[in-house]
This record gives structure tokens, C-alpha cells and sequence, in this order.
């Protein structure tokens, strides 16, 4: 199978147990995880040898954090260890029609002080077949931003394929929006495989057309097949790949996505989930896809298998996804009801 290589920030996470609230919590639920932490753990579970890119604290919730991981067969040999501390993020699960909350205490974290001189990435990109960094990283400080070219160059340099999901999160947008913007257009000129829309564009990386308010307008026109065209012919990408989520309530969702090769728009099969946990989907999501093109599925299919992959996911607590190839691919042939399997 592929060589994958991942960077990013893995966190500590808190929750109060089941459905309750932060003020009634007496104790909290513990897990960890992070955007491309949780790629690389699926893609481990897929069948490929994946390594964990992050500086995290030299310290026991450090070696909390790393042996996740690790008891999943992620090579995390290459973390640089140091830093004062973890971040971390709390949750609050919502139900009904009481959306889940997310409180972030991460400043200052481990990886935000990371150089580039810490990783070795001419040894680490050696063979590797795929980079994936989503764009929560690189806006952490300047210091990861840095971290993330550097590692986006050599990958480069090596022939390997890179992955970016654009990944935007509100309370990380808050000052120096344009200088983001910048950085993460400059990232766009390595990425051959991207998640997102014309709205994650607008808002990531300053994208606009005439006439068309992306960020406030109607969503539909962000992920219809003339848009997304549009933004895979800006910046040059093989594929642009979209998650079209229903939110019926915060317990139930209606699932789906989208893909788009700058030729056609494949849109792919639709689940009606009810809930556990959906932090982390994106993150399945993105793995599954690329588990079926490393896995030379084709388009379709690697949409079909990061569809059902995630809708699983949604059946899971924590931020990663446990899973296994198998039963993704018994999901894609069945009617999804659940069945019990005897």
C-alpha cells in the first residue's frame, strides 16, 4: 500500500460524559485527536504506512497523545518533542436542536513553536507517495506556517503527491485575514488534491468571481458542477472534493458529497445519519478518498468509499474513526439500515 505522510496538530480532548452539558459536568471523557492525526489513523486502519508529523510536550499527556497513535500502527518517530504544553479543546455534545460547542485552549501550544529545522524531511518524504496538511496548521503561527512550506517543498522536490484540505475554522480567522488568505494561496500552488468548495475557496483564499457572493449567498451555487469546475481550473488541481451535509437537527444529518475532476461533476450516494459523535467526519471523509485513489479505485468509487467511510464515523465517539476496509465496502453495497451482522 502507500506511504503517506501527514502534518499537524494533535490535541487533547475533553467531554462531559454522553449528552451533558459543561455547567452540570462533574467529570469529562478524554481523547485525543486533530485533523490530519485522524487522517493518518484511518489510513493507517486502511492498510497504509502512515507517519505523524507535530512537535508535542515531553511529558506524559505528550506520551498520552503519541501512544493513541501508535497502538494503531502510526509511525510517530519522526514528532519533535518539546514545548510547554498540549492543546487542548473542549466539547459539548449537542442533541436535537441543540448544537454541539467547541471551547479551544491551545495557545501557545507545542506545535506553534515549532522550526523547520526540527524534522528531516529530505529522509522523511524519501519514497512517500502523498503529503496531506489541512489548513487549520499553517494559520496556528507563524512558525507552523513555516514548517508547512518547508515540508510542502520537499515533498515536492521528492515527486510527491500533495493532499490539502482547506479545512476552515471560524475561531482561527479572527485577525490578519488576508495575510491567511496569502499563505494559503501560495500552499494551493503545490496542491494537486483538494477538499473543498467555492465557499472554503472564498473564505480560505480570497477566491471570487464577478457578481457571486460565495461566502454569504446560496450555498448550492458554491458546490454546483459549473463552480467547482471553476475553482479546480484556478488552481490547477487533479480533483476538488466536496462533503453536502443536510443538517436536519444535530442529532441527524442527511450525508453526502461531491467530486469534481475540472471535466465532470460526480455527486455520490446519500445516508440519513443519526449521530454519536460527528467531530473527526471530515477528517474520514478525506481519508476515505484518498484510500481509494492510493487503492486505484477511480473517482467515483474513492468518492462512494470516503462517503461511507465517514458516514461510519458519525457512529463513533471520539475524533477517530475505527474502522475497517471491509465493512466501508459492505456499507457501499447494502441499503444502510444497520443490521445486526450474525
Amino acid at each position: 500500500m502507500a506511504k503517506i505522510v501527514t502534518l499537524g496538530e494533535i490535541m487533547l480532548r475533553l467531554s462531559p460524559p454522553g449528552y451533558e452539558r459543561f455547567l452540570q459536568a462533574s467529570s469529562f471523557d478524554v481523547q485525543y485527536g486533530g485533523a490530519e492525526a485522524n487522517v493518518a489513523a484511518s489510513l493507517t486502519q486502511l492498510g497504509h504506512h502512515t507517519t505523524f508529523l507535530s512537535k508535542i510536550p515531553n511529558n506524559s499527556i505528550g506520551d498520552a497523545a503519541i501512544g493513541t497513535l501508535q497502538k494503531l500502527g502510526v509511525d510517530c518517530s519522526h514528532i519533535a518533542r518539546g514545548g510547554d504544553r498540549l492543546g487542548i479543546y473542549f466539547l459539548e455534545n449537542g442533541a436535537s436542536i441543540r448544537p454541539s460547542s467547541v471551547i479551544y485552549d491551545r495557545k501557545d501550544s507545542a506545535i506553534t513553536k515549532a522550526a523547520p529545522e526540527e524534522f528531516d524531511f529530505d529522509s522523511i518524504f524519501q519514497d512517500a507517495d502523498l503529503f496531506h496538511v489541512s489548513g487549520i496548521t499553517p494559520v496556528l503561527s507563524p512558525q507552523t506556517a513555516s514548517v508547512t512550506m518547508e515540508a510542502l517543498k520537499s515533498a515536492k522536490k521528492h515527486g510527491v503527491k500533495i493532499s490539502f484540505d482547506l479545512n476552515y475554522r471560524t475561531k482561527l480567522w479572527t485577525e490578519d485575514i488576508e495575510g491567511k488568505q496569502k499563505l494559503l494561496r501560495e500552499i494551493m500552488e503545490y496542491a494537486d488534491i483538494c477538499f473543498g468548495n467555492a465557499r472554503d475557496a472564498a473564505k480560505c483564499l480570497g477566491y471570487h468571481e464577478d457578481g457571486i457572493d460565495f461566502i454569504n449567498g446560496e450555498y448550492s451555487i458554491c458546490v454546483d458542477e459549473t463552480h467547482m469546475k471553476h475553482v479546480v481550473n484556478k488552481y490547477h488541481l487533479k480533483y476538488l472534493i466536496t462533503t453536502l451535509r443536510n443538517s436536519i437537527s444535530a442529532s441527524d444529518n442527511g450525508w453526502s458529497a461531491a467530486v469534481c475532476d475540472g471535466t465532470s461533476l460526480y455527486k455520490g450516494k446519500n445516508y440519513n445519519l443519526h449521530i454519536v459523535d460527528r467531530v473527526g467526519g471530515g477528517d474520514s471523509f478525506a481519508s476515505g478518498f484518498l484510500h481509494g485513489i492510493l487503492s486505484n479505485m477511480g473517482m467515483e468509487k474513492s468518492l462512494e468509499f470516503a462517503i461511507a467511510a465517514a458516514a461510519i464515523k458519525h457512529t463513533i465517539p471520539g475524533d477517530i474513526n475505527y474502522i475497517y476496509e471491509s465493512e466501508v465496502l459492505t456499507l457501499m453495497e447494502s441499503d444502510g439500515s444497520g443490521r445486526v451482522q450474525r
